[in-house]
């Protein structure tokens, strides 16, 4: 029972596999520019079918009850040598997820004084999502950037946070083709969200 409180929830759960390389969000609803960023964002960062349980560098976790906080050497590039605890569908390094979940995770266990901040898919999702929806923490609001076509100025700014997305120190054989991949899921989540508003 003491493990519960320290650990969270000891249900095992999916890893879940999907059949293609840009899966749909574990998240439902919201606004499909931002959910279309989302995608992008992973396809880029966890290009992979199991996106959710991804470590930095290619393997896979099953205990997402927390941030897996699992250090992996840098092969190549500018940070050759230093560690990487990127992990899930978002790639999210262990010190930005307990900086964002006490503030955008919608449902943290809680023991007096302790909080455990799940590390599931559903709240990589949700955490994610009210991350990027937050004007106070970009400085702007990036669904109205979207709304308006700009695409490479979110790029741009978010590019700190992900490297890999065009405009950052490491680029990936999948940089250059993130402005056409978001157009094409964008497409997907407008006709999801359309078809739900009937």
């Amino acid at each position: 029972m003491l493990q519960w409180y320290v650990y969270g929830d000891l249900r095992s759960h999916p890893d879940l596999v999907f059949s293609e390389q840009q899966p749909p969000l574990v998240m439902k609803g919201g606004d499909p520019y931002i959910r279309a960023l989302m995608r992008t964002i992973s396809a880029s960062e966890a290009h992979s079918n199991r996106p959710y349980s991804l470590l930095y560098g290619g393997n896979h976790v099953s205990n997402l009850s927390r941030h897996p906080e699992i250090c992996v050497t840098i092969p190549i590039g500018p940070n050759k040598g230093n560690c990487s605890t990127a992990a899930g569908r978002y790639q999210v390094v262990n010190t930005t997820w307990y900086q964002i979940a006490p503030r955008y995770h919608p449902n943290p266990t809680r023991l007096m004084f302790w909080a455990n901040y799940s590390f599931e898919p559903e709240y990589q999702d949700a955490v994610v999502y009210r991350w990027l929806s937050d004007p106070k923490y970009w400085g702007t609001d990036i669904s109205q950037l979207l709304h308006q076509g700009k695409l490479n100025e979110v790029l741009r700014r978010l590019s700190r946070t992900w490297t890999s997305l065009g405009y950052g120190i490491e680029t990936n054989s999948m940089s250059r083709y993130l402005p056409q991949i978001y157009q094409k899921i964008l497409q997907e989540e407008l006709k999801v969200s359309a078809q739900s508003a009937y």
